[in-house]
């Protein structure tokens, strides 16, 4: 008999209960693997704010009492986040790593804090980004590079910025407000407020000026904000009509 993992053939009902169970028993282990505030499974952050959740399986994650989370965040599956080169060391007084209120990290992204790295509040960033505030030095020829001491620059990420997916922040890039970082842009130096970088390395492809606009202009005009006081359920009404094919008119016999 013919069977791969794709195959609907060789399971049956018991393979059909089987599936069930095991998708049930998933969904269980993501609501009770989950860490908040009021479920911190272990961890001890330096400080983690209402609403703030990181999704289960976590990455790896060590260096809590020098982390901070502010509230309603939302991290991802699979995401690294650490405080010092290593599990176990005394950071001193002050935080290492710090998010503000409403960041979003998603799956599988890594935020390596060895020296500070501040996130701002609303920052949004997609999947399998990966900050850090250490690089590798390599000064010695004859010494392995992985065996080198790294070299350390701060990191900061202003509010409102929207990092893409697979993009890298490097040690020493500090963003400004509202920046947009194209999908895996390598990012490193001072990025000004409101503006849009790409590449590797990333560069300035456009500027917010407060009397022209856009520079160079937006190709496509911007969205239409939703109307004040509309309800979600009118916008899935809405949407249902929208999503409704027209009905051919009747037309009656001559």
């Amino acid at each position: 008999m013919n069977w791969n993992a794709f195959s609907s053939r060789g399971g049956g009902a018991r393979g059909g209960i089987a599936h069930r169970a095991v998708q049930a028993g998933w969904r269980w282990a993501q609501r009770k693997g989950a860490v908040t505030a009021e479920q911190p499974g272990g961890h001890r952050f330096g400080a983690i704010g209402h609403g703030t959740k990181l999704a289960f399986p976590q990455g790896t994650v060590f260096g809590e009492p020098w982390i901070r989370l502010g509230a309603h965040c939302i991290i991802g599956e699979q995401v690294t986040l650490t405080a010092g080169l290593m599990p176990d060391l005394d950071l001193g007084p002050d935080p290492i790593l710090t998010l503000g209120d409403g960041v979003v990290i998603g799956r599988g992204s890594h935020v390596i804090a060895d020296t500070t790295v501040t996130v701002g509040s609303d920052v949004y960033m997609g999947p399998y980004v990966y900050i850090t505030s250490t690089n590798h030095s390599y000064d010695d020829p004859h010494e392995p590079v992985g065996k080198q001491w790294p070299r350390m620059e701060p990191v900061e990420i202003g509010p409102g910025c929207w990092i893409g997916t697979g993009a890298v922040i490097l040690p020493g890039a500090s963003l400004g407000r509202n920046v947009v970082v194209a999908a895996g842009a390598v990012v490193r130096g001072a990025v000004p407020d409101h503006a849009v970088v790409a590449g590797a390395p990333a560069r300035v492809v456009r500027t917010w000026d407060p009397r022209e606009g856009w520079q160079p202009p937006l190709r496509t005009p911007a969205p239409a904000p939703i109307p004040e006081g509309v309800t979600p359920e009118q916008l899935i009404a809405l949407e249902a009509l929208a999503a409704a094919e027209p009905v051919a008119p009747v037309v009656a016999d001559e």
